[in-house]
């Protein structure tokens, strides 16, 4: 029997692939400037919307932590429905759950409903847990030399988002005269429907030998091996600090007297330096290893925090942000490269989401408490605690080295 044409179903590996790789890898560029603009419109204005409608103002940062939550629980239903469907047809579908997520949005806003709000929140969520597929199907056609680049030419499309996102508030944020904000989530949407264009375009791997395997190894053998844990931690931490920063960024910058404007600025500038780098980050990786530059992301996160605590001026908050992007995307995309060393092609789709959940539910617990944390004790305590599970992830990355466990799966 053939094997299946679904990118995530194949084994299809060799150099002569790369052709398909690079062409998918572009297309799902593309799809990540459009529908990665999507986290930066909910982080830019999620707080801001939930302080003026919800009652209880420590609750503001609520609509940011469903976002992450909806990624959460979205990985594996999504990854499911790739395996069964194709990547190109849950591409499609997500970006249809975007778009409806964005309208909800905008509806909650004008209707006055924080509960509105914060489920449009949700949906939107889940459609990035689509998205943050995308540095895994990049890899699923591509030689072992050119996967590091492959997600490295994805995460480019986010330096896109990095401009369209909050350009995409500043430009719109009043197109709703009775509305404020309504506008930008009508944006996301419109962004969404034109990434459904996008993925459109993606090409089904050719077809390839079907393993004798079909389900691999148990997931609890595969999740339980050293290399794993210290992926996913690292991966982990890398995002969850991340999001832990970010999220009370612009709230502790308007608390500060700062302008709404330089708080949206802030975050561009922000994801700017989260996807920039992704230009050579592959390279690092083939030059560096990908332990070394998992490493290095790490350290820039505590140095993004060390900026932090020295001041509070627009400076200190977007030197540290810029520090904190680069930081997550050296981190991020070294600790995905890790991950890709821990399956086999027929343990690609269940060993993607459990990684993702994992990830995506601590950053889903780091939003939320970043919120709380900030009302009660204010951005010196948030930055604080960003040292203790980095010092963590070094020395787990630090043993790993030490005991030569990167082998391959």
């Amino acid at each position: 029997m053939s094997a299946p044409t679904s990118i995530s179903d194949t084994s299809f590996h060799p150099a002569s692939s790369d052709s398909i790789a690079k062409r998918n890898a572009v297309v799902l560029a593309v799809a990540m400037a459009l529908g990665g603009s999507s986290p930066a419109i909910v982080v830019s204005l999620g707080g801001l919307v939930g302080q003026s409608l919800a009652s209880n103002k420590e609750l503001a940062t609520l609509p940011i932590s469903l976002l992450n939550l909806g990624l959460a629980l979205g990985t594996v239903p999504a990854a499911m429905l790739m395996r069964k469907a194709g990547r190109r047809i849950g591409y499609m579908v997500g970006a249809g759950i975007g778009l409806a997520g964005g309208c909800l949005a905008a509806f909650g806003i004008a209707a006055f409903s924080f509960p509105l709000f914060c489920l449009g929140t949700l949906i939107i969520g889940s459609y990035g847990s689509f998205n943050q597929s995308y540095r895994f199907a990049a890899t699923d056609t591509a030689s072992e030399a050119f996967k590091p680049k492959a997600i490295s030419w994805v995460m480019t499309g986010g330096l896109v988002a990095g401009v369209v996102g909050p350009q995409t508030v500043i430009w719109t944020r009043d197109a709703v005269d009775a509305a404020p904000f309504a506008g930008a989530f009508l944006g996301q949407a419109t962004l969404a429907m034109l990434s459904m264009i996008a993925v459109s375009f993606l090409r089904p791997a050719p077809l390839g030998i079907a393993s004798s395997k079909a389900g691999g190894r148990p997931l609890i053998q595969i999740v339980r091996q050293p290399r794993f844990i210290v992926a996913a931690v690292t991966g982990l931490v890398s995002y969850s600090l991340m999001t832990f920063m970010m999220t009370a960024a612009p709230l502790a910058m308007i608390g500060c007297g700062h302008p709404v404007s330089a708080a949206a600025l802030g975050i561009q500038w922000h994801i700017l330096a989260m996807f920039g780098p992704s230009f050579f980050t592959g390279r690092l990786i083939a030059r560096f290893g990908k332990g070394a530059v998992t490493a290095a992301g790490l350290v820039l996160i505590a140095l993004a925090a060390l900026v932090g605590l020295s001041g509070i001026g627009i400076a200190h908050f977007w030197t540290a942000l810029v520090l904190l992007g680069l930081g997550w995307n050296l981190g991020f995309i070294g600790a995905t490269a890790l991950v890709t060393e821990c399956y086999r092609p027929e343990e690609r789709a269940k060993v993607q989401a459990a990684n993702d959940f994992l990830i995506f539910g601590s950053v889903a617990v780091a939003s939320f408490s970043s919120g709380k944390l900030l009302s009660a004790g204010g951005w010196e305590s948030v930055t604080w605690l960003v040292f203790p599970p980095v010092v963590v992830a070094l020395l787990l990355l630090a043993w790993q080295q030490k005991t030569k466990m990167i082998a391959p799966a």
